[in-house]
């Protein structure tokens, strides 16, 4: 689809004449809340249409940065380098809080582990620990399944959980939070990370870290709580504020984020 340097314009400052709203980036978000989010939206009786692409965090900094998106969505912090590519170019990257997060810890339902410390999953996603016996479990190797690089769940996660070490040699990278919850619950040794929504799936179950369960009431004591971002190119306007205003502070918005299984910002 072409545009001319008007609607291009009109696209990355979210203008009121632009007639669809491109949201792209994290598939934490985009895979489930968003969605959800832009069917209560259009049900409210918004008339704005919507194109939604979870490539990952990274993706929504590239997609901001090249003016093919009006909000870019990220599971991370904005690094110091993406940032600074909009400040060369005389732009202002604006962060709002889309919620919270809680990382779970997933094993299949079948594995007896209830409680990891955060040494012991460090020691698991680096490859320190290789077998379920290490931890108290049964016999059996440990199958580790990741996010891939351009995820930041994966950044997030070697930060909070593994004092920013490597992920071992024998970890399977997995491109959604899906897959992940997916491939454990089809392995009784297997054992991943996925956002707080994708948690309850029959075959799983998210243990205690620390003795800390991944439940809502807790975020402020679980260990791997995070906050989730809608970014922009300058302060939004147009059809970009009027849906970011509503998606963070609407009452209606806060119930899709909690049916979702995600925290809404107080």
């Amino acid at each position: 689809m072409k545009y001319t340097a008007l609607a291009l314009g009109a696209l990355i400052t979210g203008a009121t004449f632009a007639e669809k709203l491109v949201i792209k980036g994290s598939d934490t978000l985009g895979a489930k809340m968003v969605p959800q989010l832009k069917d209560a939206y259009l049900a409210a009786g918004n008339k704005t249409d919507f194109e939604i692409a979870a490539e990952g965090s990274s993706q929504a900094f590239t997609a901001l940065e090249a003016g093919t998106a009006q909000i870019g969505m990220s599971s991370r912090d904005v690094k110091e380098t993406e940032k600074n590519k909009f400040i060369a170019k005389g732009e202002k990257l604006v962060e709002h809080v889309a919620g919270w997060d809680m990382i779970a810890i997933v094993t299949n339902d079948k594995n007896g582990i209830r409680n990891l410390t955060l040494k012991q999953i460090e020691g698991i996603f680096t490859g320190d620990i290789k077998n379920w016996s290490e931890v108290g479990g049964k016999d059996g190797e440990i199958s580790i399944y990741t996010r891939n690089t351009a995820s930041g769940t994966y950044k997030t996660f070697q930060k909070l959980a593994m004092a920013k070490r490597d992920y071992g040699q024998k970890t399977q990278k997995l491109a959604g939070n899906e897959q992940i919850a997916t491939e454990v619950a089809g392995n009784v040794n297997g054992i991943g990370y996925v956002g707080l929504a994708y948690a309850d799936k029959d075959g799983l179950r998210g243990i205690k870290v620390e003795g800390v369960s991944p439940k809502p009431k807790k975020k402020a004591e679980y260990p791997l709580s995070r906050k989730l971002y809608y970014y922009t190119v300058g302060e939004p306007t147009g059809e970009t504020k009027k849906f970011l205003d509503w998606a963070i502070k609407s009452d209606d918005a806060k119930k899709v984020i909690e049916k979702v299984g995600f925290i809404p910002v107080d």
